[in-house]
This record gives C-alpha cells, sequence and structure tokens, in this order.
C-alpha cells in the first residue's frame, strides 16, 4: 500500500504554479514525509555515494546507507566495483557496518562467518554448517544497479530508475569539459547540520540571501550576474560571474592552483552551481571543483561532505596550499548552515506560512520545489528536468537558459 502523505493536493498547488512557493511545513519537519523520500526520491533515483578514487585494490570495500537500506560497494578481483545489499545470505546481518570501509580477498559476515569473494559469490560457511548448504552459486549476495560517472560511484537501490546516461540526459556535455573524471579530492571537511536535507538544497540554489549571509563571497562574486542552466535529465543550477580582476572564489579572488585544462571561455570568470540528480551538489569553478554530497539522517538533520578537487597540474606546483579555496568554501558553508538551521527552526514554528518565491532570484528553488510537489502530488519522481515546467514557465524564465 502507498504511503499516505501529510500533505493535500490543495496545499502543495501553489508549489507548482506561478513563480512557485516554499512547500508546506510537513515536507521539512514530518518523519512521514522523510520516510517516503527515501523510499522514491533516494532509492528510486541515483544516488551518488561517494568517488571512485577510494577503492584501490581488488578487496577494498566501504558501506554506505541510501534510503534506509545499506549498499556495499567492492572493488572485485578484475578491478570492477560492484554494489551489493548490505545483507548476508543467511541471517541478514551487515557486512560491514555503514559508514565502515575494508579490505583482503574475503568479505567474512562477522554474524556467522559466512564467506564471501569480492564478486559476491559465497565461498564457504562454518564446518558446522557445511551440511546445510549444498548449493553455494545460490546463495550469492544480491547485486545493487550501480554505474561509474565522472569519477563518481553512483548507485539505484530500487533497480528502477532509468539509465544513468538517460538520467542526467546532457550534463555529460558540460562536465566534460572540467574533466572531473581526473581530478583528484584535496581534501574533504564533514558537516552534520540540523536542518531538513532540502533546506540546505533551496540555499544552494539561490544568492538572494548572500548580500546579507556572505560577505566574503560577495566581495568576490557578482550576485546578480548570471545565467540558468538546466537540461533534458535530472539537472539543474545556475552561474555567477566573478567581480572585476577575481580570478577565483577565494577570500582575496586569487587563484593558488592552476586553471583546469580546456575548459571554454564562458567558464573561466564564474562559478557553476549545479545540483546533480538528488543527493549531489557540484560547484565548477575555473580550478577547482568542489562537491556536496547530502544524507538526509532524520526530518531535521543532514550529513554533507564536501570534497574540494583539483587538476593533477596543481599539486605539481612545489608551493600548492588548497586552503585558498577549502578556506573559502568552510567559511561559507558554516554561514549556510546556520542560516538553514534557522530556517528550519522556522518552518517547525506555528506561525510559519509558506512564502512566494522570486520569479528573478530564486528560479533554481522553483524548480527545485515544483519537482518535489509535483512528485508528493502524484507519487511520480520525475527525472526530466524540463518536464517541470510548462512552455510559458520557460518562456518566462528571468535569466535566460544555457543548456
Amino acid at each position: 500500500m502507498a504511503r499516505q502523505l501529510p500533505m493535500t493536493a490543495e496545499e502543495l498547488a501553489p508549489s507548482m504554479t506561478g513563480s512557485g512557493q516554499m512547500l508546506p511545513a510537513a515536507a521539512y519537519v514530518d518523519p512521514e514525509v522523510l520516510a517516503w523520500e527515501s523510499e522514491n526520491v533516494f532509492a528510486g533515483g541515483w544516488v551518488c555515494i561517494g568517488r571512485s578514487g577510494s577503492f584501490v585494490k581488488p578487496g577494498d570495500r566501504r558501506a554506505y546507507q541510501v534510503g534506509g537500506e545499506g549498499v556495499l560497494v567492492v572493488m572485485g578481483t578484475d578491478g570492477q566495483l560492484r554494489g551489493f545489499y548490505n545483507s548476508c545470505r543467511h541471517r541478514g546481518h551487515e557486512l560491514l557496518p555503514a559508514g565502515g570501509e575494508g579490505s583482503g580477498s574475503m568479505i567474512r559476515c562477522p554474524y556467522h562467518a559466512w564467506v564471501f569473494t569480492p564478486d559476491g559469490d559465497l565461498r564457504g560457511v562454518p564446518p558446522t554448517h557445511e551440511g546445510d548448504v549444498t548449493d553455494l552459486s545460490e546463495h550469492a549476495l544480491v547485486p545493487v544497479a550501480l554505474e561509474l560517472w565522472n569519477g563518481f560511484v553512483m548507485v539505484n537501490m530500487s533497480g528502477d530508475a532509468p539509465p544513468l546516461a538517460e538520467y542526467l540526459e546532457g550534463l555529460d556535455e558540460i562536465l566534460d569539459q572540467f574533466r572531473i573524471d581526473d581530478l583528484r579530492v584535496a581534501e574533504t571537511h564533514s558537516y552534520t547540520i540540523e536542518a531538513n536535507w532540502k533546506l540546505i538544497v533551496e540555499n544552494y540554489h539561490e544568492c538572494f540571501h548572500c548580500p546579507t549571509v556572505h560577505p566574503e563571497l560577495s566581495l568576490v562574486s557578482d550576485t546578480e550576474a548570471g545565467v540558468s542552466v538546466f537540461g533534458e535529465g535530472l539537472f539543474f543550477g545556475g552561474t555567477n560571474d566573478f567581480r572585476d580582476g577575481v580570478e577565483t572564489m577565494s577570500l582575496d579572488g586569487a587563484s593558488g592552483g592552476v586553471p583546469i585544462a580546456g575548459i571554454p571561455q564562458k567558464y573561466q570568470h564564474t562559478t557553476l552551481y549545479l545540483q546533480v540528480g538528488t543527493n549531489l551538489l557540484v560547484s565548477l569553478h575555473p580550478d577547482y571543483v568542489m562537491i556536496h554530497r547530502l544524507i538526509a539522517l532524520a526530518p531535521d538533520r543532514t550529513f554533507v561532505e564536501c570534497h574540494w578537487l583539483f587538476p593533477q597540474a596543481a599539486f605539481d606546483k612545489p608551493d600548492f596550499d588548497p586552503a585558498y579555496a577549502v578556506d573559502f568554501w568552510d567559511i561559507t558553508n558554516r554561514q549556510d548552515w546556520t542560516a538553514c538551521e534557522s530556517v528550519q527552526r522556522g518552518v517547525a514554528s506555528r506561525g510559519y506560512r509558506p512564502g512566494p518565491l522570486s520569479s528573478y532570484h530564486e528560479v533554481g528553488v522553483r524548480l527545485f520545489t515544483q519537482w518535489l510537489a509535483k512528485a508528493y502530488a502524484t507519487g511520480v519522481v520525475s527525472s526530466r528536468a524540463r518536464e517541470m515546467l510548462s512552455a510559458q514557465q520557460l518562456e518566462a524564465l528571468a535569466f535566460p537558459v544555457d543548456s
């Protein structure tokens, strides 16, 4: 039986018409909504669980939580990554705890010592159990849909999502220009924010708040200059241009790295901010890429893992220090988290009423909230960005579309 959401079609309608408005309070505070999202938005779509570079040799493995379920990612004996449900074929015990990692030629369940190969095959059981298992091939680990994309590990827990190339149709044409697959992680920060995951995404999609919340960012970025960006697949966002004389997003506007080779002129003086699928935020700069990976822990709590990626040429510089980018965005991130936590407290108030969105400054927020409102109302989570807007709404975009 389909889960009944605590929001009516009438309550959701204003988020799907005109310039839109914020979602009803239940979308941000009700556990039933998060449970529905876990199954339909996260487990039902392609989500990012990390970078493939963290897997080096056969047997390397990590456990993740996606949509309330566990997935075990293992590098097989052939050097290929595979995903399996993190459930032993004996009694269902997790092979690794969520967030855990391991290595070695065999995967041993810590409960009753069933042993699996890195390819997911059952290799053996304890001697006292051998007579009960006559055909090891019947008890292989159950696979999860997994694809590698631009150095990211993407999984679809339900197995029902369209192929990843279709799900993100049109995005490779943009990201290939930044050669993300070849970039290396220089630093990683983790944050736990006392706010709903959607508030973090909504905040990411606009710089309407930048002059009041981000004084450092506003010195180097022209918060009024940019275009909206979206395509056929499930990605959308926009750009913010640099102020005159600024090389990149840093506290003094100077770059301590090197430009990413081959990026076109239109991306050399701007930052391109994109939501990719449901839980990945990709910020593309001329000299580095910043990634936010979101995990919804509770209606009012979200884990965010942030990576800073640079080209190899930057690491080859004797004096290279990624702090110029890391420090800038750590300050900016923390300012954003404080704002999002304040909004979380506000939407939990009995005085909260969904407010209207700006048709100029909050185009990305409108796309995101409209996408979710339609999913809540219909039970169908679309993977086609352009389906979110009517022809009239497309024409009414305040920013030109750069697809």
